[in-house]
């Protein structure tokens, strides 16, 4: 990977995506692989006009991994700069050759050789890069001219501005205010200009302004003029504001233009499989997008300031932002160098209205000589915080398990917002647990929301090993999306549980009366500038199209909430509502975008299938009992099954072998079988399995009851296949409820079913689905770890109604659950390699495909299940029920 010769690379970009040197991740040092200690040599020739040499001319690099020592015509441009992601520039205007060829010769060190930067930047939990990885590009101003301006502009629209010119013939300024497309709105009056150190602080008041937030995020651009003693422009800059104000009360909240605001948030890494650490302004906005689309409010840059592009999409598009400097654990930067680091963060960020607070570091990698040093630069004032610690107002916690919601320490008072929470690893964490999670958080009043780990698998193309993707093994699998932006089931769940159209959960029975409740958990939009739109539609069945069928489509009335309130609405009944299969509810934000789609199923899955299963008397229907096997044929079809214990052993049609088998298993059963009878019929045959009769009291209960499950097997005479298993309730559950069945996954192309979908469900991560007929091809995807195919295949899915299993060689079957609130359990999904704690690697139970009353929960990178809420525990408490739970199944192959 060293080419030790000149040749030709592109810039910006990281060198080892270009096939030069070494990949390195960050915590390489604590094992035995290699640090590489790599230099780069660029040298570029260019040409730059005569007309130049009136002008300042400054050479500005966005970003460089790390040292780099820049010379012009063989002579040092300044010293040698330390820090992988900061802005910095030099004058070399007298350096130039104008009107000649000049020789720009850069030196870049991968390692840097301040230790404290090695330790911020080289030994984090992300991968290492080296070279030119932003744009470089030459600055060109007159002589007299603004070097940068900082902008503080109010809620109330009033303005402030520091100007900072070495100009002497700088006499006055112009401000005026324009809308995004240069149209001039308003000339604004100075009411104040003090002149001090080169820096001019004006003050002025906009009037009429509509102001900054992530749900409407207005912008305007502030221009700025220069002028001499005769009023002529020497210089002009604009610059894109939003007014906002950000307060962050002691003991009480983080207020933005004066509402209390939560944290929806997520973190994000600065990355590209192919590219590594340079990124595109295309790219930018398709990760905020995305973040907007799961009703996320909220980003924090982990762990450094992204590229400018970044920034720009959040202003535009409405996030919040953390914006943090790169330290890492301990030792922390050294003074000296991070007060360089964070006059570069700040004078480049400052004026970025999406931008609230300023976090110095990452989990005790913070200097706190420098803590007050962003005030220097800052002209908002923005507070400053230390992720994952107590400080001054606030408590950023990270990892916390769900009863930190006792939030009954000694730091009771601060402002609660993990800035790291449910930290993702492979299919686990992130949307499993949040919906407990943010149920304590939007109800107590001194949280202000959190921040998910993390964006995006964080997946590198080793251009050293074949294009593989890498996630350093379970370090960078942490992801909501997948390198390339694929979506894994969390982002839908997300979507849910965030939306800020809280629809309480609802049921639809007979006696529905179309009334929904709702809670506007907006913090700057009413509800009433929000639509739904209500479908009631029917589907087809497994033979049929996947096309839907609308009876009736309507826009809700939604009423005048403003943000925190509650209140109702009404969903009109068709006549013919009862017909339906489901009723769709889609909310539709002011800018026309879909915030979720609600599913309401009408039917239960027994009422939808009764009018599409046929039971056909026709055909004759015989049975034998022979070598204790109970053979039954019907309409070509042979079943087979235990004289003994009636389990199913054989399915053949015509000359092919359906190879679903070996059951019904009823999950941790115990009880001895008391009897098996075979009941021939005029128009079916009954196999009819029973248990002995046990006891299905509570422990505690003096009097004792007792009784049998039940395992009922039906064959029609058009070959249809009834199944009916009965078994005790039971008050708390630990493992499984419910029957399985053998099916090799080798023989498994794909599934087609009605239910909730398209992707599998954990008790944790149950939110994010639609109820409808879906289609998922078979895959192997281990999430975040391989295949990175999504939806997964394997796992368990909620709701169904019917499954159509597709068989590789026409060998698949169709069943039919007639029985509510069941999960179809589909094959075992494979475990990922890199899971010592085994937090986030499911146990599933014996079998392939499986049909049960509950599915256990997934953990986090750092906790299991049990430590994150209720919905994560390990026990099922079902209640006391005097029925016996039924599973009614019908097959037809």
């Amino acid at each position: 990977m060293n080419s030790k010769k000149w040749t030709k690379i592109g810039v910006p970009s990281c060198w080892e995506l270009q096939g030069f040197g070494n990949y390195n991740y960050g915590f390489d040092y604590k094992t035995d692989k290699k640090l590489h200690d790599e230099h780069g040599l660029y040298k570029h020739e260019f040409s730059v006009p005569k007309e130049w040499k009136s002008k300042d001319v400054k050479i500005v690099f966005e970003g460089v991994m790390s040292d780099t020592e820049v010379k012009l015509n063989g002579k040092p441009a300044g010293e040698i700069h330390q820090g992988s992601f900061y802005e910095f520039k030099y004058d070399i205007s007298k350096l130039l050759k104008y009107g000649e060829q000049n020789l720009l010769e850069i030196k870049v060190n991968k390692v840097s050789s301040n230790t404290s930067i090695n330790f911020a930047e080289r030994n984090a939990d992300f991968w290492i890069f080296g070279g030119i990885y932003r744009p470089v590009y030459l600055k060109i101003s007159p002589k007299e001219h603004i070097e940068r301006v900082a902008i503080d502009a109010k809620a109330n629209g009033d303005i402030n501005v520091d100007i900072f010119s070495a100009s002497k013939k700088f006499e006055s300024v112009n401000l005026f205010l324009s809308d995004l497309n240069g149209n001039k709105l308003q000339n604004l009056p100075l009411k104040l200009s003090q002149i001090k150190n080169a820096k001019w602080h004006i003050s002025t008041k906009a009037k009429n302004i509509k102001t900054w937030n992530p749900e409407k995020p207005n912008l305007y651009i502030l221009n700025i003029e220069l002028l001499d003693k005769n009023k002529n422009i020497l210089h002009s800059v604009n610059e894109r504001i939003g007014f906002r104000t950000v307060e962050v009360v002691e003991a009480d909240g983080i207020y933005v233009n004066g509402k209390r605001i939560k944290f929806k948030g997520v973190n994000r890494h600065s990355f590209y499989p192919s590219s590594g650490r340079t990124t595109s302004k295309e790219l930018s906005i398709q990760h905020v997008k995305m973040m907007k689309d799961m009703n996320m409010n909220a980003v924090r840059m982990s762990h450094y300031p992204p590229d400018i592009h970044f920034l720009e999409a959040c202003d535009s598009l409405g996030l919040f932002v953390i914006d943090e400097v790169c330290t890492w654990h301990s030792p922390h930067l050294d003074t000296e160098v991070g007060k360089k680091i964070i006059k570069e963060t700040v004078i480049r960020d400052v004026n970025h209205p999406s931008i609230l607070l300023w976090a110095n570091g990452n989990e005790t990698g913070w200097n706190t000589e420098l803590d007050d040093d962003y005030a220097i630069w800052d002209i908002q004032k923005r507070e400053v915080l230390h992720p994952w610690n107590i400080f001054r107002k606030t408590n950023t916690m990270h990892y916390p398990s769900y009863h930190i919601f006792a939030y009954d320490s000694y730091a009771k008072d601060k402002i609660y917002f993990p800035t790291e929470f449910l930290h993702g690893l492979y299919d686990g964490g992130h949307g499993a647990g949040l919906d407990d999670y943010w149920k304590q958080m939007w109800n107590m009043p001194l949280s202000a929301g959190g921040f998910l780990w993390d964006f995006a698998d964080e997946a590198v193309v080793r251009t050293d090993k074949n294009n593989i993707l890498d996630t350093d093994g379970n370090h960078a699998a942490d992801g909501i999306v997948g390198p390339y932006g694929e979506k894994e089931a969390s982002y839908f769940t997300i979507k849910e549980v965030w939306s800020p159209i809280y629809i309480e959960n609802r049921f639809i029975k007979p006696s529905f009366n179309g009334v929904f409740r709702v809670e506007n958990r907006y913090h700057f939009t009413n509800l009433n500038e929000c639509k739904i739109l209500a479908k009631w539609v029917q589907f087809e069945g497994p033979k049929g199209t996947d096309t839907i069928k609308i009876l009736s489509e309507s826009e809700v009335k939604l009423p005048n909430l403003e943000p925190s309130q509650k209140g109702e609405f009404v969903v009109n009944k068709p006549n013919n509502w009862q017909s339906s299969d489901v009723l769709y509810l889609t909310a539709i934000d002011p800018n026309g975008m879909e915030v979720f789609t609600w599913s309401y199923p009408v039917k239960t899955p027994k009422q939808l299938n009764d009018g599409i299963i046929e039971y056909k008397n026709t055909g004759a229907i015989t049975a034998k009992v022979e070598n204790g096997l109970i053979h039954i044929k019907s309409n070509g079809i042979k079943y087979t099954f235990s004289e003994k214990t009636s389990l199913l052993k054989k399915v053949k049609k015509n000359d092919v072998i359906i190879p679903f088998n070996n059951g019904p298993i009823i999950f941790n059963h115990k009880d001895n079988i008391e009897s098996v009878k075979i009941n021939q019929l005029k128009d079916k045959v009954e196999i009819v399995t029973i248990f002995e009769k046990t006891d299905k009291s509570p422990s505690w209960a003096s009097h004792k009851e007792y009784s049998s499950d039940v395992i009922k097997w039906t064959v029609y005479p058009n070959g249809l296949l009834d199944l009916y298993v009965e078994i005790k309730g039971k008050k708390i559950v630990k493992g499984f409820k419910g029957i399985t069945f053998s099916f090799p996954e080798s023989e498994v192309s794909g599934m087609k079913w009605l239910g909730d979908g398209p992707y599998r469900v954990w008790r944790n991560r149950m939110k994010g689905t639609k109820f409808k007929i879906w289609q998922n091809k078979y895959n192997n995807t281990v999430t975040g770890e391989s295949g990175f195919v999504y939806p997964e295949f394997k796992g368990f899915f909620s709701n169904l109604y019917w499954a159509k299993v597709k068989g590789k060689n026409n060998n698949g079957f169709t069943v039919y659950c007639n029985s509510e609130h069941i999960y179809l359990r589909m094959l075992t999904p494979q475990q990922p390699k890199e899971d010592p704690n085994h937090r986030v690697s499911v146990d599933f139970p014996e079998g392939d495909i499986s049909f049960i009353k509950n599915i256990p929960a997934i953990g986090t990178k750092f906790q299991t299940g049990d430590k994150m809420g209720p919905q994560g525990n390990s026990e099922n408490y079902f209640g006391n029920d005097d029925n016996p739970i039924l599973i009614e199944l019908t097959f037809e192959f």
